[in-house]
């Protein structure tokens, strides 16, 4: 390697270190706010980036004085529904339009993209209007409702199937599969990096998303951790490390499930990973 590469890069892993330690400051500062205790000033000049005697008493306050279980519980269950029907929607739509051909299959997908660019602010009015006639308002389903499909996972999944060779799909035909058994048994199999990979951003978007669930849902047994985390600012008159302490608590899940399927979005060798 010559002293120029060299020199190149290292100042690229420079850079990058510097942009991740940017990145996962605010995370740090989240952290160590919920671990100091009531005698420490968390807005003091210069910031104290360490806790001088860290202390779990914030979180142990926020979890008796909060019903943080249940909206523990309710987080979860509205994600992995939300997770588990945007997979079977999208996969089901994506397939004919990537596989298939039939008249205007390219001007459905083409109107089901741009979707994407519409604001969720603009449909959320239907939406609600929506919810409430289908009589899912204060509810599990209606906090689910908005993302039982995506334009997005559509789109991402269509292209993961236009990478599977054709050969599979063939083989399995000769067979004498069906079109639903080539889906499930050769086409999603294939697919799995894809599915992860949008498993993920379905499953960060259901359990951080507020602005729904705080319209639609008014029985507080119901309230997902955004909203429990809400709630906290005016029970405690803003003490932020008992606010810190109720994000941990509602983050640390995502943060887990990342690190585990993680090495699951690299595409594999076989090809079935998503091809730009």
């Amino acid at each position: 390697m010559t002293k120029s590469k060299l020199q190149n890069q290292l100042g690229t892993y420079g850079l990058l270190g510097v942009i991740a330690l940017l990145t996962l400051f605010p995370l740090f500062w989240l952290i160590s706010t919920a671990l100091k205790s009531p005698t420490e000033n968390i807005f003091q000049s210069p910031p104290q980036l360490l806790p001088s005697q860290p202390t779990l008493n914030n979180f142990v306050t926020v979890w008796q004085t909060n019903p943080f279980g249940q909206y523990l519980f309710n987080s979860t269950l509205v994600a992995v529904l939300t997770v588990g029907l945007n997979l079977v929607f999208c996969a089901l739509a994506a397939y004919p339009l990537a596989r298939l051909s039939f008249p205007g299959r390219d001007w459905i997908f083409v109107a089901i993209v741009s979707t994407i660019m519409i604001p969720f602010q603009i449909v959320m009015i239907p939406l609600y209007i929506l919810t409430v006639q289908l009589g899912l308002r204060n509810s599990y389903l209606g906090i689910i409702f908005p993302g039982l499909a995506s334009a997005f996972g559509i789109f991402l999944l269509r292209q993961a199937f236009m990478s599977v060779p054709k050969e599979m799909e063939e083989a399995a035909r000769m067979d004498g599969c069906s079109e639903l058994g080539i889906w499930w048994h050769i086409m999603i199999p294939a697919i799995r990096p894809a599915l992860v990979t949008l498993a993920i951003f379905v499953f960060i978007g259901s359990w951080s998303d507020f602005l729904w669930p705080l319209i639609v849902i008014q029985d507080e047994s119901l309230y997902t951790l955004p909203l429990g985390v809400a709630k906290l600012a005016g029970t405690f008159s803003l003490d932020w490390r008992l606010v810190a302490a109720g994000s941990v608590i509602s983050i640390a899940p995502v943060l887990v499930l990342f690190l585990f399927l993680q090495r699951y979005i690299v595409p594999t060798e076989t090809g079935s990973g998503v091809k730009g």
